[in-house]
């Protein structure tokens, strides 16, 4: 998807009416378009370059890339650093913000630091407990929840003050964005969950893995009841599985993870599989979402 009024492929586009972001994601999204986003697992490493080599297997299937703020209380490079690397190269990340591991004061100073780096999308999410990672010693700190931090998001963009009052000189121009769980109990809870979210700010969802479609599709009847279809969007999670033993073990100890039953086995934690999923599915119906060099590469197949 091209757009008339971007200056330089890859740069921020002009904010238009109606939007809150100079960001491809969100214009993406307005424009009606299917949108795909995927996660980018941070590396255990200070090299720039390992980012780069995960970020490139995606490259022309999908529309932004999620980095994860500490997955699973597990440490890796920060969302912040990994966010800050792929908008120098011009892809479109998602800025994971997890409350588990810092206070106001420093969620504050991140929003208004990512955003000055030229990152548009911010995912809030409360976080995993620390009991599940690799460091089970450190102290969790949980000032706030996604609810409250949407809420910081948008006072800091919509009303220019700190939560505390104090003014900021310039506002971050971001698209806010939470998680939702469809399969998780209780199920009637989920939808009004998702309001609330919504309430606080949130202008995206992006799914847990929704293995169970009959869950979904309640959930889905739910939200549109509540008069919410309207007012944000909703990506759903797929991923793949390795094996039948995989989805066992992530059923049974993966806090919030539904595995039904009946399911079907392919692949797990392959991020080449992306490209393979995006293709197979057609959800793109022939779109090349934008990534480095995506433009030269066109003319080039072209020319020849």
């Amino acid at each position: 998807m091209k757009f008339e009024d971007e200056p330089v492929p890859g740069y921020p586009l002009p904010i238009l009416p109606g939007h809150t972001s100079p960001g491809r994601f969100e214009r993406v999204l307005r424009a009606g378009g299917f949108a795909v986003t995927t996660e980018l697992a941070p590396p255990d490493s200070a090299d720039p370059d390992d980012v780069y080599k995960r970020a490139r297997v995606f490259d022309g299937y999908v529309d932004a890339i999620n980095a994860t703020d500490g997955s699973g209380a597990n440490c890796h490079m920060s969302s912040l650093a990994v966010c800050a690397l792929l908008t120098r190269v011009g892809y479109a990340p998602i800025m994971q913000i997890s409350c588990r591991d810092k206070n106001r004061i420093a969620i504050q100073g991140d929003i208004l630091g990512g955003a000055a780096m030229g990152v548009c999308n911010i995912l809030c999410l409360t976080g995993d407990g620390v009991q599940a990672g690799d460091h089970p010693q450190a102290k969790p700190v949980f000032d706030l929840d996604c609810v409250s931090l949407l809420e910081i998001g948008r006072t800091l963009r919509d009303e220019h003050h700190f939560q505390s009052g104090r003014k900021i000189s310039f506002a971050p121009r971001v698209f806010l964005g939470a998680a939702e769980n469809p399969s998780a109990l209780p199920h009637d809870w989920r939808a009004r969950r998702l309001a609330k979210k919504v309430a606080a700010g949130a202008q995206f969802i992006q799914t847990q893995y929704c293995y169970d479609l009959p869950l979904l599709r309640a959930f889905m009847r739910e939200v549109e009841e509540l008069g919410l279809l309207g007012k944000v969007y909703i990506l759903a999670g797929v991923g793949p599985l390795r094996s039948a033993k995989t989805a066992d073990w992530m059923r049974k100890n993966v806090p919030g993870m539904h595995v039904p039953d009946s399911v079907h086995v392919m692949a797990y934690r392959q991020e080449e599989s992306v490209a393979e999923i995006v293709d197979r599915s057609g959800i793109l119906k022939g779109r090349s979402p934008w990534y480095p060099e995506r433009d030269a590469s066109q003319s080039q197949r072209t020319a020849s």
